[in-house]
């Protein structure tokens, strides 16, 4: 069956059986510093103050990051790399740590989740991965070392135009899509474009026929009367127009008309199609609209609902369980602690999205915040246009939640520049300790709004979410709508 993770694709590959897949589409993380937040702001409408602080530490050799880029050498030859490109990727990292270390971070990123890719992918496979000039060169290499450079194929240029800015350089207005082999033989299905004018006039409509098999041409006798020709490299598809019904308010969405092109030349009907990023989901789309079977995986709950609601269900039809699953989000309380074991980071995450709040990394007074929920205050005409408030959001999914942790959160809630703070706890708590925390948190006061009160500091337990109950707030930006949530649950 289709499948849509929510979830970090590493995580989600290395369950995945090895030469499972036909095809591999990513559209990561650009290192542009600003295209991996974007989801964000589609999301409410508006900017978030702290998106910028949200995702730039990704590209920041913490010590998470360091472990990973130790360990690298080792998993490259575990993954049956050769020595000599494991000790290339080893120097190489030492001389980028101190000349550009959020390269070395984006890098040691994308080199972890490729390596799975490379494990997953069948000897008859094809990768194609999708970037901008930024990173391109470097994502190269990385491609030659992993895949092989004989098994590189295609630069592909996807050319565009958009509104220009006067800059003091060309117009940048095309992307990279390197294509790559698994093995020495592949799928492949020839595409055509129509011949030049030019073309026409000097040769005609005659074409040279050549065998796949060899890659030779045919002799003379073999020729065809054609108006096409062999598609070239580099491909002219316009930017979805805002006002496109295709447009889901993705500023980094491709078009349908891209992924089509990729999927007809690199796989047959009832292959299967996989998007480690998937983001709005135009592979998985352009996938079952042409047979294939598919699996994408985000690592954002907000994209998994749009998808979900929009993509799959709405555009093309399928229901939940009949004609896709969705897995990584927890469906009842066994589920959210099996989370909580496996992968403490990533239930914080998902217990801060489920309550329509943000992840963010940036610092609150007491050393950090889990997240944030975004509302707006009513305001007249003249201040629509007033920033966004929040809610800070904390989440415990221990047993032994003590009052200390409600007076912490009281205590960033008064030096913090939120309105509202937010408790979440994974078991249920005792009456006697219930009551204290409502002692605890009552004493924050109210933040009264035109006459209605709403408390300053709130607690929900990850039953009552699973219910469906949310913090009480003024309207949260980019909130769930009940359609949504019946489709996670």
């Amino acid at each position: 069956m289709n499948r849509l993770y929510y979830g970090d694709c590493l995580t989600v590959m290395q369950e995945m059986r090895l030469g499972s897949v036909d095809l591999i589409y990513l559209d990561p993380p650009f290192k542009s510093d600003q295209a991996y937040n974007t989801i964000y702001t589609d999301e409410t409408g508006r900017p978030i103050p702290d998106q910028v602080e949200a995702f730039c530490d990704t590209w920041t050799l913490d010590d998470e990051r360091l472990r990973a880029i130790r360990a690298m050498p080792v998993l490259m030859r575990e993954a049956g790399i050769a020595d000599d490109v494991a000790e290339f990727w080893r120097l190489w990292m030492n001389a980028l740590r101190t000349t550009n270390p959020q390269l070395l971070a984006y890098l040691s990123y994308m080199v972890q989740r490729l390596i799975p890719m490379r494990g997953i992918l069948k000897p008859t496979g094809t990768i194609y991965l999708h970037c901008d000039p930024h990173a391109g060169h470097y994502i190269k290499v990385m491609m030659d070392s992993i895949f092989g450079h004989d098994n590189y194929q295609n630069e592909i240029i996807w050319s565009y135009r958009r509104w220009p800015v006067e800059t003091p350089n060309f117009q940048k207005m095309h992307d990279l899509i390197y294509r790559y082999t698994r093995g020495t033989t592949w799928t492949w299905n020839q595409l055509y474009e129509p011949k030049s004018a030019a073309t026409l006039k000097r040769f005609g409509t005659k074409t040279q026929v050549a065998d796949f098999s060899t890659g030779k041409r045919l002799p003379r006798q073999t020729e065809e009367e054609s108006e096409l020709t062999a598609m070239r490299d580099v491909w002219d598809i316009p930017i979805i127009a805002p006002s496109a019904k295709e447009r889901m308010k993705y500023r980094t969405q491709k078009p349908l008309k891209l992924l089509t092109r990729i999927i007809e030349a690199s796989s047959n009907p009832g292959d299967v199609v996989f998007d480690p990023f998937c983001g709005c989901a135009t592979t998985l789309e352009a996938a079952h609209r042409l047979e294939r079977r598919w699996i994408g995986v985000d690592i954002a709950i907000h994209a998994i609902k749009r998808v979900a609601r929009i993509r799959l269900q709405d555009r093309l039809g399928l229901v939940q369980d009949v004609d896709f699953e969705i897995d990584g989000v927890p469906r009842n309380l066994e589920g959210a602690r099996d989370l909580w074991q496996r992968d403490k980071y990533h239930f914080q995450k998902w217990a801060v999205e489920e309550v329509d709040g943000f992840v963010t990394t940036r610092q609150g007074s007491d050393g950090g915040i889990d997240g944030r929920l975004y509302f707006a205050m009513p305001q007249t005409r003249a201040k629509a246009r007033d920033p966004l408030r929040s809610m800070v959001i904390e989440v415990k999914g221990g047993k032994n939640v003590g009052i200390g942790v409600v007076r912490d959160l009281r205590g960033v809630l008064e030096r913090d520049e939120a309105e509202m703070a937010g408790l979440i706890v994974l078991e249920e708590l005792g009456d006697r300790k219930r009551a204290n925390f409502a002692r605890e948190m009552g004493a924050a006061g109210d933040l009264d709004v035109f006459g209605i009160k709403y408390a300053r500091m709130q607690l929900l337990t990850v039953a009552e979410i699973l219910d469906g109950k949310r913090f009480h707030t003024p309207g949260a930006v980019g909130r769930a709508s009940g359609q949504e949530r019946l489709a996670l649950t």
